[in-house]
């Protein structure tokens, strides 16, 4: 019997799972581990509520992990303070890291740790009611805010500016949690500008997140032609890859069409770097102010695919920030790291150490590869890793583990949530959207899940 500890239940850690018990191995065991309660990672925790489509992936991933060969063990965290990474490996022939990159990328501009100043990480778990978000984010998100500034231009840019334009009519149907959809409800956000420091021909949002911007009611958006004209693919689009001329085309009927004089407005920017985070009037710098503008330099394009600056300076008025400018890795207690990167040294998902493959040890994921791809491009990077996986397992499997690595595991002082625990966290999350007379409503925090998942799990 060839058993496997996957730790993360997000796409990667799900599609290895499933890699496994597809491989056509009679005698194979996976134990599916996440430090959450709840399984699906960013498809629960970082999709936007708003996309019912792509969250039903879920459905997908859940058949993966009803497996009879596949059991989910939520709650159980891997490193310090929890399960040390040794000691995993004591326990199963191989544990494949599927962590994802856990932290954001930061702006490093003076007056970013303005009050008011987040990152689009901690929005959207705030809107996902992930049980790490910060507990006043009501407050310090939209209240008191009229103007916002979303810096970045890929699909996580997109989703938060779409969410922070939607009406609670238009939200009350999913399952965003009940305090961050009475905070945008009451919302005062009219302007939010999404500035890129290049121009739109190398934007990574995709053409179908974009044109969303353009459905939503009450909102006009707006862009200039002469920031599109200020970029030298614009002139003649037919010379882009299909998927940026798409978003060209977008971009330059917006530009041509006159506003309609909605209640809100979404302003795309392009060739603007953020400089400087600035206090409003009367407040001090620091992290004891509150953000008032971001001061931006005006790029331009210098030839080599980058932007240089010019020297000149646009300020905006903001009262909330978020900086959505890419996801990085951290480093995993136990395992090597390349911190230049943000991932794992390995090769073809075999985990190296001084250059030399450690065995039993394998990545998949964005630890594996960095935050690329779209939810689909973990498929083909978990087989990758399972199929080293796989060459390696007659070697793997001489060594001696327990029988039922679980057993040890609780015998360490480790509860796990399992599925039947997880199942007991989406009857109350059914029986809370019931009682607010809407659909399911996610619980928001740790206190809720655990008291869910282990007082009605018989």
């Amino acid at each position: 019997m060839l058993h496997v500890a996957v730790v993360g239940s997000g796409p990667s850690g799900v599609y290895t799972a499933q890699s496994l018990v597809q491989s056509g191995l009679p005698e194979i065991r996976v134990d599916v581990l996440d430090r959450l309660p709840c399984p699906y990672g960013l498809v629960r925790y970082g999709v936007a509520p708003d996309h019912e489509k792509i969250k039903s992936l879920q459905n997908n991933l859940r058949a993966v992990l009803e497996d009879e060969r596949v059991r989910f063990l939520g709650g159980v965290q891997v490193g310090p303070g929890g399960v040390p990474a040794e000691r995993l490996r004591e326990l199963y022939h191989a544990v494949v890291y599927c962590v994802g990159a856990a932290t954001d990328r930061h702006l490093a501009v003076p007056g970013e740790e303005l009050s008011g100043s987040w990152s689009a990480t901690e929005f959207v778990s705030w809107y996902s009611a992930h049980p790490d978000s910060v507990t006043d984010g009501a407050a310090g998100f939209v209240l008191g805010t009229h103007s916002a500034v979303v810096i970045g231009v890929g699909n996580v840019a997109v989703d938060v500016t779409r969410i922070l334009a939607r009406g609670a009519a238009e939200l009350s149907p999913t399952d965003i949690p009940q305090a961050a959809l009475t905070a945008l409800a009451a919302s005062t956000v009219t302007e939010i500008s999404m500035v890129g420091r290049r121009g739109p021909s190398q934007a990574r949002f995709t053409t179908k997140e974009l044109r969303e911007l353009g459905g939503l009611p009450d909102t006009d958006v707006v862009v200039d032609p002469d920031e599109l004209a200020l970029d030298p693919q614009y002139a003649d689009p037919s010379a882009l890859p299909a998927a940026q001329r798409r978003n060209v085309e977008v971009l330059r009927g917006w530009a041509a069409a006159p506003p309609r004089g909605r209640p809100r407005r979404i302003r795309l920017r392009f060739f603007l770097r953020p400089v400087a985070l600035l206090p409003r009037d009367g407040e001090p710098g620091g992290a004891g102010g509150r953000v008032g503008a971001v001061r931006f330099e005006r790029t331009a394009p210098d030839g080599r695919g980058g932007v240089t600056g010019t020297g000149r300076h646009e300020d905006i008025a903001a009262q909330l920030v978020l900086r959505s400018v890419g996801y990085r890795g951290v480093p995993l207690d136990g395992l090597p790291f390349d911190a230049e990167h943000g991932t794992v040294p390995h090769l073809a998902g075999r985990v190296l150490r001084d250059g030399a493959v450690a065995p039993g040890e394998y990545v998949a994921g964005w630890i594996k590869r960095g935050p690329t791809g779209v939810i689909g491009t973990n498929r083909p990077c978990a087989k990758e890793t399972v199929t080293a996986l796989l060459e390696d397992a007659p070697d793997l499997v001489r060594r001696e583990v327990p029988g039922d690595p679980l057993a040890a595991l609780r015998a360490d002082g480790v509860t796990p949530v399992e599925w039947a625990g997880w199942e007991a966290i989406e009857r109350a999350e059914a029986e809370l959207g019931a009682s607010l007379g809407r659909g399911v409503v996610k619980l928001p925090d740790w206190t809720s899940l655990l008291t869910a998942a282990r007082t009605t799990t018989s």
